[in-house]
């Protein structure tokens, strides 16, 4: 029905209840970005933080139950849609002081104040920022992963505050840990 928020996801014929919070969501694309967590690893993350009686669900039903999640996840939209693949804007970890600050604004109240937001109401205010700090910095972020020349003022902004403009890689711990034997035979 129009204007209904999902508060279950249908699995082979079947409706399995979710947890709809938006900081349940967080979790799951923390899951998603953790360099450390094998694919599988990400999936299991994924099923058992959204779907409330994971245990019980069929091992059958769990790729659907992905693709479901991945819908839910992604506000409706089927996984795999006609989208293209476009260098990270965002990082929902790195940039979190300046997420909430922006949806505050568009929500008009403390979000994380609230005992319950739907993922999909929250997602709703996120995709309305469209001025502020955080929208300036989405901005240099994309001219730059587009290769759009920044004006004087952007090439300014991004060199003072480049530890916030730029994103970060993540680095799985064996990574970081060849990295620190490269460093070791260079010192």
């Amino acid at each position: 029905m129009i204007g209904q928020l999902p508060r279950s996801l249908e699995v082979n014929g079947r409706n399995y209840a979710i947890r709809t919070d938006y900081r349940d969501v967080l979790k799951i694309l923390e899951a998603f970005n953790d360099p450390d967590l094998k694919d599988e690893e990400k999936v299991f993350v994924c099923l058992f933080i959204l779907f409330k009686n994971f245990e019980a669900m069929p091992r059958k039903d769990l790729e659907a139950a992905f693709t479901a999640a991945l819908k839910f996840i992604d506000c409706g939209a089927e996984p795999g849609d006609k989208r293209r693949k476009s260098a990270r804007t965002m990082d929902w970890e790195q940039d979190e002081a300046l997420i909430f600050p922006a949806v505050n604004r568009v929500a008009g109240r403390e979000v994380r104040a609230l005992k319950y937001v739907h993922w999909w109401t929250f997602m709703g205010w996120f995709m309305e920022i469209n001025d502020g700090v955080y929208a300036s910095i989405l901005s240099l972020r994309h001219k730059k992963a587009h290769g759009k020349k920044l004006e004087k003022w952007e090439r300014e902004y991004w060199a003072a505050n480049r530890d916030v403009c730029e994103i970060k890689p993540k680095y799985s711990e064996e990574e970081k840990a060849a990295q620190e034997r490269l460093k070791a035979l260079y010192s």
